[in-house]
């Protein structure tokens, strides 16, 4: 990775707050061709995974950001005591609604739910992993809900349609499949006359 367009692009994101799209890229510099600004940028990615160092640049949440390799995530915990935002059931159920089903209001969470939603979307707003989308065009104009860009950041999506499938998600639960192995086959009893059998004593 010798070009100047790409150290120019690793500076940028390395010093980005939140993942950088190629399109805010390309507003950033607009001297280059959005064709060298592709191709830099996945020399640059071609680059990190070759080297096998400690980060790799990755496409998240819709744009591009420097992470560190999951394979080392517990040695850099032992450094790093990251406050992690701990979810309850409830609000990780709720989460899971929201994603798969958004836009979506709270009474229609709360009927998947069969519980009231109100304080567990509120908290989720709260940690933007949920975002307000709008009103929903019914009698009462309710709220609509959605995952926000934090949500994609957190849970290291490229974006929602990177969310596991159902069947992907029920294979985590499934008992793994050996193959069954054909019972051998054994010589027919013989019978042994009597006086070989030794007695108890």
């Amino acid at each position: 990775m010798n070009s100047e367009l790409s150290s120019i692009i690793e500076s940028l994101i390395f010093t980005a707050e939140s993942p950088l799209s190629t399109d805010r890229i390309c507003e950033l510099l607009d001297e280059f061709e959005r064709d060298q600004i592709k191709s830099a940028l996945a020399e640059t990615v071609t680059h990190y995974q070759g080297r096998g160092g400690g980060f790799e640049l990755v496409e998240v949440a819709g744009g591009w950001q420097f992470r560190t390799r999951p394979a080392l995530h517990s040695y850099v915990t032992r450094h790093i005591k990251t406050r992690t935002s701990k979810f309850s059931q409830s609000a990780l159920e709720t989460l899971a609604i929201v994603a798969y089903r958004q836009p979506i209001t709270r009474a229609e969470v709360e009927h998947l739910r069969g519980v009231d939603c109100g304080g567990v979307l509120k908290s989720l707003l709260e940690k933007h992993m949920v975002r307000i989308l709008g009103k929903k065009d019914i009698p009462g104009r309710p709220l609509i809900y959605g995952t926000s860009k934090e949500f994609l950041e957190i849970f290291g999506l490229k974006d929602l349609k990177s969310l596991p499938t159902l069947r992907e998600i029920q294979a985590l639960d499934e008992q793994p499949q050996y193959e069954r192995q054909e019972e051998l086959q054994l010589e027919p009893e013989r019978s042994f006359p009597l006086e070989n059998v030794l007695p108890f004593e």
